[in-house]
């Protein structure tokens, strides 16, 4: 008998943990159904939504590099959180055949720093790197929860550009990528009610890629600093945070929170959140 499946896609797929994180979650709940990951290239990807969208089967999928910019074009309707940000990671199938967009990445990316940023704070500051699909989602996030951003691109055009479109309102600032690779003497002032966050959300540092080069006399002190990435969960900028004395948040915890929200789409029911520290350690193990 065939059972209810969704799955991640992407280029390169398999080091996804995706599948890992579902399928605990389905197996904790005993809700039959599976989820695996799907290696797709770009000029695939229409084909693949064709194939996908015939096959009742199919629940939806994740959506990760290099597609969550190509894929909005070819949905029937986008969630107002994805047409906002211009970027999906999770389409679903409806019963009618049709598929609808949403980003996730967005309430993700800001779960595990929750419960500070609800706290009141004199100032918020945000240092992202990177203006990928995920940047789009976490500078929308960041704008929503009033931070003050520096968006860093290769392209500081483009990323004042996403600025003015994702966060119009507030004095935020686009810089090179490179800004923050060199040391600066800049003089931070007593950072006491104020909350930092210095948040790579490049692919650099990947299993493949270069280290993101970041030098932490740009983090003002007690920053939170935050990488999004998940191949390795421990990078070389997390542990060269921690060496320098900030609280880090690994690419696990965003990976997680959106996980949770895609998996009540696809499967009808709450992730099993109680077994986090569980699933964190099949995923590393």
């Amino acid at each position: 008998m065939t059972v209810p499946y969704a799955e991640v896609i992407g280029d390169p797929i398999a080091q996804s943990k995706s599948p890992a994180i579902h399928n605990f979650w389905l197996g904790e709940l005993g809700i039959e159904g599976r989820y695996a990951h799907c290696l797709v290239k770009l000029e695939e990807l229409a084909d693949y939504l064709d194939r996908r969208r015939a096959d009742v089967h199919w629940r939806g999928c994740n959506v990760t590099m290099p597609h969550k910019l190509a894929i909005v074009s070819l949905l029937d309707r986008l969630d107002p959180l994805a047409a906002r940000i211009g970027a999906v990671n999770t389409v679903v199938r409806e019963t009618d055949g049709t598929l609808t967009g949403y980003n996730t990445d967005a309430p993700g990316f800001l779960e595990p720093v929750r419960e500070e940023v609800d706290k009141i704070h004199l100032f918020r500051m945000a240092r992202v790197l990177g203006t990928g699909g995920a940047a789009r989602a976490i500078v929308a996030a960041l704008a929503d929860a009033k931070f003050v951003i520096v968006l860093a691109g290769r392209d500081p055009a483009k990323a004042q550009a996403m600025l003015d479109e994702l966060a119009p309102n507030g004095e935020h600032h686009a810089i090179a990528f490179d800004h923050f690779a060199d040391p600066t003497d800049f003089p931070f002032d007593d950072r006491e009610r104020c909350l930092d966050l210095i948040v790579n959300a490049s692919p650099l540092g990947m299993t493949g890629q270069p280290p993101l080069p970041f030098d932490f006399s740009h983090a003002p002190p007690r920053s939170v600093v935050y990488d999004i990435v998940t191949s390795p969960l421990d990078t070389d900028f997390l542990q060269r945070a921690r060496a320098a004395g900030f609280e880090t948040v690994d690419g696990l915890s965003m990976l997680i929170g959106q996980a949770a929200i895609a998996f009540t789409h696809f499967f009808g029911a709450e992730a099993p959140r109680e077994h986090d520290d569980a699933l964190r350690a099949l995923i590393q193990s």
